[in-house]
């Protein structure tokens, strides 16, 4: 007899399921409202790591530094996609660097955030963290076995730092539930501050002021100076997904205004001043994970469950349109004159007129290609094929199923253009850059 499902399950795998080589690349027939304009031309390059690329590729004087799950920090030569320096840790990295003044800076979940050399990749100071984890729980949301600690799949990234070039600090947060300044030069720390939960999010500096949001369901304004806490503002707790709801997304500012998702299925606008709401955004039980962009009255940001890539009035939060794709969305879009840039978790990436709402081109890699038959129903995620008809009411069960739907090369990086090139990292353990076309 088969065992029946509680009702907060069913609802958590809905959650989770519903809704490449050069010379090999395949375009992906798009929805109704898509426009007959090619925009993405050809691979230009790949570079092969060992493991899943979540993290975003920062670029600078001429090479893409990136990490990947394999434990290796990479620095490439931008235009042959030939391998610069690497650089060996002993844990994933899943922190997005960053490059200042020759200084290339992130961390790993071997509990420390490094300083190399950006042209030789040689260490100039680590600093160790109180620890690197993946947010988890026993029985996560009641999947059996519920003696297990049980990582949270969707829990992908680090918090990636930022540099003040006023105070010459580096900031970042960290798993043990802390936001830090560092000295930059010698990794000295300058403050640090407490908050009720991990810090996966990278933060944002605006202003003088840190903002960073942390898994205690709560946005901090920190004087980037001294550590002081100027505001926090509290978001929503999902009665279904409590026990690991928290804010993943990086957030963005303009005209003293910061804008932010959480997991709470909510996007919202706040004051960066005081902190006062000036509108949220419904996503319709959807988590919002991925950090914004903006680009004239318009702020542009995605969704997991309902696929959405959306444009809203920076402004008033009124929806102007959405775009959906063929999976989860847990990538910031990059936004190049008037075309908008993102990647889905069925690993393809979409170019959107940004004025029209028009879905211009789509592009996949070989492992889309060749794996799309084996794991999608009808070109879209489905739970029942990723999970091969095994029990869902088991962890490994989900396991198993998020395995499957990388092999498709899913996209969680974030891109990045420069010069007509599109840069991304894919699960399938690739960096790619992409040619694209001049419209």
């Amino acid at each position: 007899m088969k065992k029946s499902i509680p009702l907060f399950l069913l609802i958590t795998l809905l959650h989770f399921f519903t809704q490449t080589s050069a010379a090999n690349t395949i375009r992906v027939p798009g929805p109704e409202n898509r426009d007959t304009v090619q925009v993405f031309k050809a691979i230009k390059w790949q570079f092969q790591t060992n493991g899943k690329i979540f993290s975003t590729p920062a670029i600078q004087n001429g090479m893409v530094f990136i990490g990947s799950e394999d434990s290796c920090f990479y620095a490439i030569d931008q235009n042959s996609g030939k391998l610069k320096w690497k650089f060996t840790t002993k844990g994933s990295i899943n922190s997005s660097a960053t490059v200042f003044k020759n200084t290339v800076f992130f961390g790993s979940y071997d509990g420390f955030y490094y300083a190399l050399n950006a042209k030789n990749g040689r260490e100039i100071w680590r600093f160790k963290t109180g620890g690197e984890k993946h947010i988890g729980a026993k029985g996560l949301w009641t999947m059996k076995p519920d003696s297990l600690y049980m990582d949270d799949p969707f829990d992908f990234f680090l918090s990636s730092p930022v540099i003040d070039s006023t105070t010459g600090n580096v900031c970042f947060g960290s798993s043990d539930g802390n936001a830090y300044a560092l000295n930059a030069k010698t990794g000295t720390m300058v403050w640090k501050r407490t908050t009720g939960g991990p810090i996966h999010a990278a933060p944002l500096l605006y202003k003088g002021v840190l903002y960073i949001g942390s898994w205690d369901f709560n946005l901090y304004a920190i004087d980037a100076k001294d550590g002081t806490i100027k505001w926090k503002f509290k978001t929503g707790e999902q009665p279904v997904y409590h026990v690991l709801e928290g804010i993943q997304a990086a957030p963005v500012a303009v005209d003293s205004t910061i804008y932010f998702g959480t997991r709470d299925a909510f996007f919202y606008a706040l004051n960066a001043n005081t902190g006062a709401l000036e509108w949220k955004y419904d996503a319709e039980s959807s988590w919002v994970m991925a950090a914004a962009n903006l680009k004239d009255n318009t702020v542009f940001f995605s969704t997991s469950d309902s696929y959405s890539f959306i444009a809203a009035n920076k402004q008033t939060g009124k929806e102007l349109y959405r775009i959906k794709a063929n999976g989860y969305i847990y990538n910031k879009p990059a936004i190049d004159g008037k075309i908008a840039y993102f990647g889905d978790f069925t690993g393809q990436l979409f170019a959107i007129d940004i004025a029209s709402g028009k879905q211009l081109d789509v592009f996949a890699f070989d492992a889309r290609r060749n794996n799309a038959h084996k794991v999608l129903k009808d070109n879209t995620l489905d739970f029942d094929v990723a999970a091969a008809g095994k029990d869902r009411a088991f962890y490994q069960t989900t396991v198993d199923a998020m395995s499957n739907l990388y092999t498709l090369g899913s996209i969680v990086s974030s891109p990045v253009v420069r010069k007509n090139v599109l840069y991304v990292g894919s699960a399938d353990g690739n960096l790619y850059a992409v040619e694209l076309l001049n419209n």
